[in-house]
């Protein structure tokens, strides 16, 4: 008996399809899959918004949008970048890296003495 069919009975109240709801619904649905049924709040295409979009849209198919705040030529950082992006074009492209070479000390002596009795000292002469 595992394998038999049960009959399914439907349940809840019956519908009736000549109501006013139901009709209604039917219609939705026959609008629905045409592509009639229109949800939402309808677009004002005067708006200043819409002409804003348009614009852009323009601007983007045209390549001349540009993206973020403009910056300011006479910042102090702009200023730095543009110091040195002079640097690098002198230097043939490259910058150099890390700290300038130090000149190194010539030690001649070293004296060499015990400190505090345990620990060792080296002193430059």
């Amino acid at each position: 008996m595992k394998n038999a069919i049960k009959s399914t009975v439907k349940r809840g109240r019956p519908v009736n399809p000549n109501s006013e709801r139901q009709k209604r619904l039917k219609e939705l649905e026959a609008k629905r899959k045409k592509g009639l049924l229109k949800r939402g709040r309808p677009v004002d295409p005067n708006s200043e918004r819409q002409k804003r979009l348009e614009e852009l849209e323009a601007k983007r198919k045209n390549g001349t949008l540009k993206k973020g705040r403009p910056s300011n030529p006479n910042s102090a950082r702009q200023i730095r970048l543009a110091e040195l992006a002079a640097k690098k074009k002198a230097n043939g492209g490259k910058m150099p890296l890390g700290r300038p070479k130090s000149t190194k000390l010539s030690i001649e002596k070293l004296d060499v003495k015990l400190v505090n009795g345990n620990t060792l000292g080296i002193i430059a002469v």
